[in-house]
């Protein structure tokens, strides 16, 4: 594979946050039937500094501020929660629900509220909000979809249009004011607030969630686990015993497994893009519920399974499912560095390839860690939600390897001597395309992004 700088942004007003991405980048769009027509040529042009002082955006583009954590909730059942995380949209009739997730641990500034029918542990504070949208970004409703769950980080919608959160988190009953075990996977129905069952599906696995993807020909679910510690998280497949999918099917359970790449015990060690590995292997996990040891430490026999570090952002397209690592440090137990990857795996042929390596340009400092949320942009190209130090934004990846600025955070949370802004986060597209919903992490805020998408 050729490998493809990125032009440093000059006058964009992100000179000196570089990436270089390389490897088979066109994978990225063939899997999307909207996305593959078009796929962008050189992004939309420089980011425009906002008066307000809130979010840059190219000309053209605007934003609407949808929440923000510690205002009121439209239901009246408290205010908006901290720590806004991962997040879908679900059309409706011309509106959109959005299904928001909330990172809470215990020293959140602002609980998800405990509303009864839908809290499963009182003493956790995490859980997600539901919005819905109409025209011109105005909310019509704003609620607590589930409660009393812990650091809900990422997930992923499903084919039948539900929201599996995902738990961050995997300290038993007892741990601080917990008074139920944690480390799960909750089904959210975002159109209606009767039928989400504040109950784990455990056949799922219990360990640090992050990102789900679901296969719709048979209902597997993809998962990644974030682990923080070394030998690090597992990449997962949930096969479930009614695989035509449904609100509530997968409480059905099923076999959890966990993949086994032969000979490469970490994927850090990998380093040239399109890399591919064919046969690879799935070990059936002995205790889901990892009663008494982690998953990721459990015996799986000779074989083994294959680790990574910051096993993040995970998503379905086309025939295969992609999953991130955000970076791999060797002086943190990692068999090598990088600063993150994207891989893809394909069911059918059992393949699995390294797709993208993210880097640091030779003449540009690399802005920290990345990349975190991802998704496919449906007017074309890859957008992703960076996360690391200093200046934060969401970036664009065309065809042609180019990485372009499309939001930049200006909401510092620092001071003026030491400024630092918040991660984005949550990254999602719905209206046909019309609209970029996404979330900045701190301050809590919900943006809607509109504006001349199809212009590449």
């Amino acid at each position: 594979m050729s490998v493809s700088r990125r032009r440093v942004l000059a006058g964009t007003g992100a000179v000196g946050v570089g990436i270089a991405f390389t490897g088979a980048v066109e994978e990225l769009f063939a899997g999307d039937a909207a996305a593959a027509p078009i796929g962008g040529r050189e992004g939309y042009g420089p980011l425009v500094p906002d008066p307000k002082g809130v979010l840059d955006l190219p000309r053209g583009f605007r934003y609407t501020v949808l929440s923000r954590e510690g205002e009121p909730l439209r239901s009246g059942e408290g205010t908006v929660p901290s720590n806004f995380d991962g997040m879908a949209a679900f059309p409706a009739r011309g509106r959109t629900w959005l299904v928001r997730n909330h990172e809470n641990r215990p020293d959140a500034e602002h609980r998800v509220p405990p509303v009864k029918g839908v809290t499963y542990d009182p003493g956790a504070l995490g859980g997600c909000t539901a919005l819905e949208v109409g025209h011109g970004g105005r909310v019509h409703t704003e609620r607590v979809a589930i409660a009393g769950t812990a650091v809900n980080c990422a997930g992923g919608p499903t084919p039948w249009r539900t929201w599996l959160t995902c738990e961050e988190n995997e300290d038993k009953a007892g741990t601080g004011d917990f008074t139920k075990d944690h480390g799960f996977i909750f089904e959210v129905d975002p159109y209606r607030q009767g039928r989400t069952v504040p109950e784990p599906l455990t056949a799922m696995g219990r360990f640090q969630h992050e990102a789900i993807a679901v296969d719709p020909r048979d209902g597997t679910v993809y998962e990644t686990e974030d682990a923080f510690d070394s030998p690090f998280g597992l990449f997962y497949r949930f096969r479930p015993r009614s695989p035509r999918g449904g609100f509530g099917s997968l409480r059905a359970g099923g076999r959890l497994e966990a993949m086994r790449v032969p000979g490469v015990p970490d994927l850090s060690v990998v380093q040239e893009p399109g890399t591919v590995f064919h046969h690879v292997g799935w070990e059936r996990v002995p205790d889901p519920l990892a009663k008494e040891t982690p998953i990721r430490l459990q015996d799986f026999g000779r074989g083994g399974v294959t680790h990574a570090q910051k096993l993040e952002g995970c998503y379905w397209g086309g025939d295969r499912v992609y999953f991130v690592t955000s970076f791999a440090r060797k002086d943190e137990g990692s068999g090598a560095d990088h600063f993150g990857q994207v891989w893809s795996y394909e069911p059918r042929s059992r393949r699995l390839t390294l797709v993208i390596v993210f880097g640091p340009d030779t003449d540009v400092q690399m802005p920290g860690e990345s990349p975190d949320n991802i998704c496919l942009a449906p007017h074309g190209g890859l957008m992703v939600c960076e996360d690391g130090g200093g200046a934060q934004h969401v970036y664009g990846v065309t065809r042609r390897r180019e990485v372009y600025a499309m939001a930049r955070n200006r909401q510092n949370i620092g001071t003026d001597a030491e400024p630092e802004w918040g991660e984005f986060a949550g990254v999602t597209f719905c209206g046909g395309g019309r609209t970029m919903y996404v979330n900045v992490y701190d301050p809590g805020t919900t943006f809607a992004i509109t504006g001349p998408w199809n212009r590449y």
